[in-house]
């Protein structure tokens, strides 16, 4: 396998991932946090559904247009103004797996030689499609860890309430 369709399969797996780590929170596990200012399951699940809607943007840029500026954006903000904290769980979860295998769908009819289209971002610099992927990739697993470390945090904050 090259080295652009094990990167596409990684990407690819990212919607599977997610799904896998975020099985079976519900109710109040969705929604805590170990700090206030950390974000709580729900919150990561909205910002992977909306970084997934900027993702569609700066591939199609990437790909289509010549060394595109891709803009970055203010994540805070975002989860502030979109109001994560009222965001349906189940939804924000399809729309992310819906839009990453869109996504896939359109970087696996490419051509090899696409993946060096190059763009701009507006924080990390030129970037060929090929990195802007990858990133991608990584963004995704980095949140399926932080799920997973949410939710054996909140297994024990509910052992250690359940003791006292």
């Amino acid at each position: 396998m090259s080295d652009i369709a094990e990167l596409l399969e990684r990407f690819r797996r990212g919607a599977e991932l997610i799904a896998v780590v975020s099985t079976g929170a519900a109710g109040a596990e969705l929604d805590w946090r170990p700090k206030p200012e950390k974000w709580s399951i729900r919150y990561i699940i909205c910002h992977l559904a909306d970084s997934e809607i900027v993702c569609c943007d700066r591939l199609r840029r990437t790909i289509a247009e010549d060394n595109p500026t891709l803009i970055g954006y203010n994540q805070d903000a975002w989860a502030a103004n979109l109001d994560y904290s009222r965001r349906k769980f189940s939804q924000a979860l399809e729309s992310f797996r819906r839009l990453r295998n869109e996504n896939h769908e359109l970087l696996k009819g490419l051509a090899p030689e696409a993946f060096q289209r190059m763009a701009t971002h507006s924080e990390a610099g030129p970037m060929s499609l090929e990195a802007l992927v990858l990133r991608n990739a990584v963004h995704v697993e980095t949140h399926a860890r932080q799920i997973q470390e949410l939710r054996a945090g909140y297994k024990a904050y509910r052992a250690a309430a359940a003791a006292n």
